[in-house]
Parts: C-alpha cells; sequence; structure tokens
C-alpha cells in the first residue's frame, strides 16, 4: 500500500497555504510532517482525509481496499478531542466504533491498551486532558484502517502515556499500516520527515 502526492495545492479562505507539495508514504511508514504554525501541517492531513478539497494536484492510494475511497480507510485523529462529555468513557468509544461501522470489539478491551480500563463508567467530562487524549487513541483500535492521520498525537501525554501510544503505532505499522503525523516534537518512533514550508 502507497500513499502519495503529487503537486498538491492547497487553498483556505483566499489564501494560498502550500502549492506543489509531493509526498509519499508506504506501508509500516510514519511520515512526520513539520512545520511552523500555519504552513498547512494540519490542513494536507485533512486534504488526505477528505475533509478538504486540494485546489491542484492529486492525492492517490495504491493498494488499499478498491471497493473503498481513501478517507474511507483513514483514521483522522484532530489535535482537539472529539468526545460527548456527557456520556461515559465507554459509551463514547462504542459511539466512534458504532458510526463508523466498526467489527465486532471488546470496548472494555480497546479501553485498556490505554491506561483507561479503570475509567469506563466516568463521564467523559471527567477525564484530564491526557486522559481525554488517551480515549481519542482508542479509537484508532475500536475500528481497524490501515491509515492514521493523526494531528498532534503526543500532545497532553505524560512520559508514559508517550510510550504507550509508541507501541500502539508500532503494533500498526507491524500490520501493515501507515501513518502521516503532523508534530512539533518527536514521536518516539522512527519517521522520515516531510517539511512544511507554506506560502511565502
Amino acid at each position: 500500500m502507497r500513499l502519495s502526492g503529487r503537486g498538491v495545492r492547497c487553498v483556505r479562505g483566499g489564501r494560498e497555504v502550500f502549492a506543489g507539495l509531493d509526498f509519499e508514504a508506504a506501508s509500516g511508514e510514519v511520515l512526520a510532517v513539520t512545520g511552523a504554525n500555519g504552513s498547512g501541517k494540519t490542513s494536507l492531513l485533512r486534504l488526505i482525509a477528505g475533509l478538504l478539497v486540494p485546489a491542484g494536484g492529486a492525492i492517490s492510494l495504491d493498494g488499499g481496499e478498491a471497493k473503498l475511497t481513501l478517507p474511507e480507510q483513514t483514521h483522522y485523529l484532530g489535535h482537539r478531542d472529539a468526545l460527548k462529555p456527557a456520556l461515559s468513557v465507554l459509551e463514547n468509544l462504542s459511539f466512534w466504533r458504532d458510526f463508523m461501522g466498526g467489527d465486532v470489539f471488546d470496548a472494555g478491551e480497546g479501553l485498556a491498551s490505554v491506561g483507561l480500563g479503570h475509567a469506563g463508567h466516568l463521564p467523559a467530562a471527567y477525564l484530564s486532558a491526557g486522559q481525554r487524549r488517551r480515549l481519542s487513541l482508542a479509537r484508532l483500535l475500536a475500528v481497524r484502517r490501515p491509515i492514521w492521520l493523526l494531528d498532534e498525537p503526543t500532545a497532553a501525554l505524560d512520559a508514559t502515556g508517550q510510550d504507550l501510544f509508541a507501541g500502539l503505532m508500532r503494533e500498526h505499522l507491524a500490520r501493515g499500516g501507515l501513518i502521516v503525523a503532523a508534530t512539533h516534537g518527536p514521536l518516539g518512533i522512527d519517521a522520515r520527515e516531510l517539511r512544511m514550508e507554506g506560502a511565502a
């Protein structure tokens, strides 16, 4: 499986964010997207996820599931945690599994894998910022998709959480997945770098 972009151009709010961007990532690889604030890191992830439309160029996936679109084969994890505060931790995770059409999945096991096995009954509103991030990471496990698009995935995670997440990424890559992550810091895993310069 190979994800690639050729000559990709992004325009938002009438402003060119970047143009002529080429990138590539294959199964078992991590592409770390770096650059200053406003250089287009999040926009690139949103283009790959199908949440934005390129103003030019093309993004393609070779070797994926032929019956599914590229967005249907991705997990997009934004820098904000998409949680319902009034729902319990377990209900939040179950909602995402059902919404995204996941297979039979032991939500309790998924929560345990991100260190939240003890918190399934708590309203999500009670979670700390780091725990909310861990719950968002559990979504990656609730429904298996080969491409993870991660925007500042280690934000709010302590050292233990970062180590845990690095282990989850390694497992995903070992199953043939690929990761594109926008980040300002180290991911705790080997990655190729795509430096975003943005528009002049």
